[in-house]
């Protein structure tokens, strides 16, 4: 029986959860904050100040095995809402997430010691180290997620980007965990039985770990439902309709992008939507400025404007996966993307998307050379993206995870 752990829950947690539970192996699920339909929590989301608790939801099939530590995340979203700044500074914020996550850690590892018959602890970086510590005395097999690259590899990677291009150089960011942290990074992962990834560029980053690893799983998440309506318009006539959505970061690569449709502009045109540092960089102030800027959507219209444009293109640095790419296609978007985000694992070049380089325009540029003059490619690639994405479903994810986890108890896994 295994005890599954995250402080706050998303998509890729759930169907760990919902897979651990239909195959009869789930001891409890522990969250910081967990809403389940008809609940006190469900019914005080329907006030629009409370409304982020819809994102807490579970299946209520899992309801009796879960244990929540409300206080800390709970006090933590109520300092997101009204901006006290204060309790969430980064590392020593009273309720900021790196207290939030250790606090969670220690309550879990304290759960780990009441029960006798646990198997294994499924934890996520951050949160885990306590946890796996308990578990280590009691005899309890830890598996870790990494949901992005190792710290090490980023480190490198974005320092490079640094003096590659100063005038982004602000905007990079993943520089301000302090030494104690990064350190508790490595022992959760030196305490680790085995390694759970999402894409083969994140397992490519643990070789710079400075020791031995526990084998490492590459299983990449799944696509949302697909859009069976999407409907594709002509080109004739009308400019590409370009789209990024994430971070305005340079570790999303999104200079590059900038550069690669300088002077096509009367063939393409951008949709940019994400949030960044923008009063602080002048070279984003300035590239926003050129295109169709939307700070913020909620997630259906997140899928709605993917499925309005022709592209996706997602130039990323650094990524563990990169959820947006697994929408977009999902919408019939084809997505061009690098070789640092989940693209190598789901998308096969030329048929149902793009892969590049990272690191450069020019890849971009060609592709969209590529494209203006075969612009009939668009809907080919488009429903052949569809297609890709009927055949990953999350009941296929939770069935690779659980198949997998059940091999790794029974001693049985060759990752």
């Amino acid at each position: 029986m295994i005890v599954l752990s995250h402080p706050t829950g998303n998509a890729n947690v759930r169907g760990i959860l919902i897979s651990l539970q239909e195959y009869g192996v789930l001891h409890s699920f522990h969250t910081g904050v967990a809403c389940f339909e008809g609940s006190l929590l469900d019914k005080l989301a329907c006030v629009s100040l409370l409304k982020d608790f819809r994102k807490r939801r579970f299946p209520n099939n899992v309801r009796c095995k879960t244990v929540s530590y409300p206080v800390m995340e709970l006090s933590r979203m109520f300092a997101c809402k009204f901006k006290i700044n204060r309790w969430l500074a980064h590392e020593q914020g009273r309720f900021c997430v790196d207290q939030v996550y250790c606090r969670f850690d220690q309550q879990v590892s304290k759960y780990l010691g009441k029960y006798q018959n646990i198997s294994a602890a499924y934890c996520y970086e951050d949160g885990a180290l306590e946890t796996f510590r308990q578990a280590k005395k009691l005899g309890i097999g830890c598996c870790y997620d990494l949901p992005i690259g190792y710290w090490r590899a980023m480190h490198r990677m974005l320092s490079e980007e640094k003096n590659k291009n100063a005038d982004w150089a602000v905007t990079l960011g993943g520089f301000n965990d302090s030494g104690e942290k990064l350190q508790r990074k490595d022992k959760e992962l030196a305490l680790a039985d085995i390694i759970y990834v999402a894409s083969s560029f994140t397992k490519r980053t643990l070789s710079e770990y400075p020791g031995v690893l526990a084998p490492i799983q590459v299983i990449p998440y799944a696509f949302p439902p697909v859009n069976a309506e999407r409907k594709y318009t002509p080109v004739r006539g009308r400019r590409i309709k370009l789209l990024y959505v994430g971070g305005l970061s340079q570790r999303k690569g999104i200079a590059y992008l900038f550069d690669a449709i300088k002077g096509l502009e009367k063939h393409v045109e951008l949709t940019v939507v994400g949030i960044g540092n923008i009063a602080g960089c002048k070279a984003l102030k300035q590239a926003l400025s050129n295109c169709t800027y939307i700070p913020s959507l909620p997630h259906n219209e997140i899928l709605q404007i993917m499925a309005s444009h022709d592209v996706l293109i997602f130039p990323s640095l650094f990524e563990g996966f990169g959820l947006v790419i697994t929408e977009a296609m999902s919408q019939g978007t084809p997505v061009i993307t690098t070789d640092r985000t989940c693209g190598p694992d789901i998308i096969t070049h030329d048929r149902d998307g793009w892969l590049i380089e990272a690191g450069s325009s020019l890849p971009i540029r060609q592709s969209l050379e590529n494209i203006l003059e075969n612009p009939e490619i668009l809907k080919t690639t488009g429903y052949a993206a569809i297609q890709t994405a009927k055949q990953r479903t999350w009941s296929q994810y939770a069935l690779e995870m659980a198949t997998s986890i059940q091999q790794f108890l029974t001693g049985s896994n060759n990752a």
